[in-house]
């Protein structure tokens, strides 16, 4: 098992299996973002639920931390590998291509710049600043008033935009290469592929941008 874990096929396999928990993390994580649009209360209600959970919340991150690492460390050891080997630059690139998307070639530097996002998302949200609400009797974190104190703010809006977008090309291009890495991309459902990593990466984006559009245009 190690030994085919240390192969390139292995590895390959470590890519495609933690890309798809953070692909499932990011899309339910929008889908709870989304309550921001129904009201406050229901959106501090669905945060608290979350962190009043402390056996599921320590799983779960724990789940997300090593799978990161596991991805980043697993994408660095197969680029080092490719570029000795005179192959294509990045892991995820098919073999035999004439030619590779710019998503493909960027990838690392894409990987980079949202890895620093996540950084100081954590940073402004999960440890930012403790704001307290009453919903329904319970005591709990405004993450609302939170959401529209950081969204106001010009700067963090522009730096969010751009990371996002950024995010949407690395989920496109992820989504698609996971079913390469499991070795099920068949020649003939290429596009179709290719178009639900598409729609995948333009619905999770939209969902998380709603958050600063709903405070430019509800809030503001």
């Amino acid at each position: 098992m190690l030994d085919f874990l240390k192969s390139t096929v292995g590895r390959k396999y470590i890519m495609g299996i933690t890309g798809l928990v953070w692909l499932g993390f990011v899309l339910t994580h929008m889908a709870g973002n989304m309550l921001i649009l129904v009201s406050g209360d229901l959106y501090n209600a669905y945060g608290h639920a979350i962190v009043s959970n402390k056996p599921l919340l320590y799983v779960a991150e724990s789940v997300l931390i090593l799978s990161l690492c596991a991805h980043i460390f697993t994408a660095i050891t197969l680029t080092i590998q490719n570029r000795k080997s005179r192959q294509s630059r990045y892991a995820i690139t098919p073999n035999g291509s004439k030619g590779s998307s710019l998503a493909s070639r960027t990838m690392a530097i894409q990987g980079s710049i949202v890895l620093a996002f996540i950084i100081l998302h954590l940073i402004t949200f999960k440890y930012g600043a403790e704001y307290t609400t009453n919903v329904n009797g319970v005591e709990m974190r405004d993450l609302h008033k939170l959401v529209l104190e950081v969204f106001k703010q010009p700067v963090y809006v522009a730096w969010y935009f751009v990371s996002l977008i950024l995010l949407m090309f690395h989920l496109s291009h992820g989504a698609h290469s996971i079913f390469q890495s499991f070795g099920i991309l068949e020649r003939k459902m290429q596009k179709s592929l290719k178009k639900f990593a598409w729609i995948y990466a333009v619905i999770v984006v939209g969902g998380f941008l709603s958050q600063p559009l709903y405070v430019f245009l509800i809030h503001n």
